[in-house]
């Protein structure tokens, strides 16, 4: 058994997009998950992605908020929904609103998005805005 005390919560955070890693191999030894609570503050962009070897399911817990796809394509996404993203699969998200967005992410097998966040987003959704 593992118990993941509040004071081993990691939080990062990169423009506007604050991710908190719950269970991640820094606080765990899971080989099968890392579950994340990610808050995307008005008008910030978690750019488009792809997890080569891993794959995610989203659940929207507060606020809508804009799924960005692969071929340049959205889909909305609200409080209540639950999405997938298989291996390789292009997802992102941007929150057009006025208030935060919140979702739990669950990722398998487990990632460490800390290098992730240490990466510039700002350039690459002024990459994709081109």
């Amino acid at each position: 058994m593992e118990i993941i005390r509040g004071a081993d919560i990691a939080s990062f955070a990169n423009a506007g997009v604050v991710s908190e890693q719950l269970l991640f191999p820094e606080n765990s030894t899971s080989q099968r998950v890392t579950i994340t609570r990610v808050t995307v503050l008005p008008g910030a962009t978690n750019p488009p992605h792809v997890h080569a070897t891993s794959e995610q399911v989203w659940i929207a817990l507060r606020g809508s908020a804009l799924l960005l796809l692969g071929g340049n394509t959205t889909a909305p996404f609200v409080e209540g929904d639950v999405v997938r993203f298989a291996d390789g699969e292009v997802h992102g998200l941007s929150n057009g609103g006025i208030v935060e967005f919140v979702y739990l992410s669950v990722t398998s097998p487990p990632l460490n998005f800390r290098a992730a966040y240490a990466a510039d987003w700002q350039q690459a959704n002024r990459d994709n805005a081109a």
